[in-house]
């Protein structure tokens, strides 16, 4: 057993005159894997997997966008005085909940642009997204940030005293809350993919049984674990808030979605390469 996990004292990739941020480098990696998922899912749905390209592109430029700014607003005491650092997305601070919102928004714009079916897009693109994060996780403990409580489990990350909070700097050993969430998104991309078969999931219900199993474990990890600096809204940190809400509202998406009649089906899409 290992009595703790190493953080990388270096969160850049050195080729030479090129600096390269591994946080950046493994967002960027997340991407292509679920993009390549969603075109899978997408072809075994009848339609055209380059139709996800055309999606996709405005989705991730969104995604960022919303990441960078919900990040800058629940956290804007940071940037006060020093504006221009809410541009530095190199360095981290980029929200889940951001880029959810965002990126659904341009997917529905999206789709609705290209006359695509826009629930079955984002049931296609669900499960990518799950393992887009478990992989982009991995970005914090290259930055050394968004670890949980002090903790000895021979599984506990180190994390230099530059690194810790105020209030924490005797402790050097803490909880990895980037693993736990990396495997329960790894977890969650194997749950979806097996539920929707089993129990037949109609249009919408797998894009909201991810908005609920994710804030599910999401919650307990913001509200349990993590001890870095957050404005907090009666006694909980906004982003359990946060949390608790979309966790109903998936509920109740996913109630919505079983009980909505299914549209008349149409041809799909035929592929530009059939044509030819």
């Amino acid at each position: 057993m290992l009595a703790s996990i190493p953080s990388p004292s270096n969160p850049y990739l050195d080729l030479g005159p090129i600096h390269l941020r591994y946080y950046g480098l493994l967002i960027a990696l997340g991407v292509v894997v679920a993009t390549r998922i969603a075109a899978i899912r997408w072809k075994a749905k009848g339609h055209d997997p380059e139709e996800v390209m055309n999606v996709v592109v405005v989705t991730v430029i969104a995604g960022i966008i919303g990441a960078r700014l919900y990040h800058v607003i629940t956290d804007y005491q940071r940037f006060e005085h020093h504006w221009l650092r809410a541009f530095e997305i190199w360095k981290g601070g980029l929200s889940i909940w951001g880029a959810v919102i965002f990126g659904a928004l341009a997917v529905a714009v999206m789709c609705r642009v290209r006359h695509y079916d826009t629930l079955g897009m984002m049931d296609a693109m669900a499960p990518g997204v799950a393992v887009a994060q478990a992989i982009g996780r991995f970005g914090n403990w290259f930055n050394q940030e968004l670890f949980g409580k002090p903790t000895t489990l021979p599984w506990a990350v180190e994390i230099d005293l530059r690194h810790r909070p105020r209030g924490y700097e005797q402790y050097s050993t803490f909880h990895p809350t980037f693993l736990y969430e990396s495997l329960y998104c790894l977890a969650l991309f194997g749950v979806l993919v097996w539920a929707e078969r089993r129990f037949r999931f109609r249009r919408g219900q797998t894009i909201a049984a991810y908005v609920v199993l994710y804030t599910f474990g999401r919650f307990f990890i913001e509200t349990f674990l993590r001890i870095d600096p957050a404005n907090k809204l009666l006694g909980w940190r906004v982003n359990s808030w946060v949390s608790l809400v979309l966790f109903l509202l998936g509920i109740a998406w996913f109630v919505w979605a079983g009980r909505r009649p299914e549209p008349e089906r149409t041809p799909p899409t035929e592929p530009v390469a059939a044509r030819n």
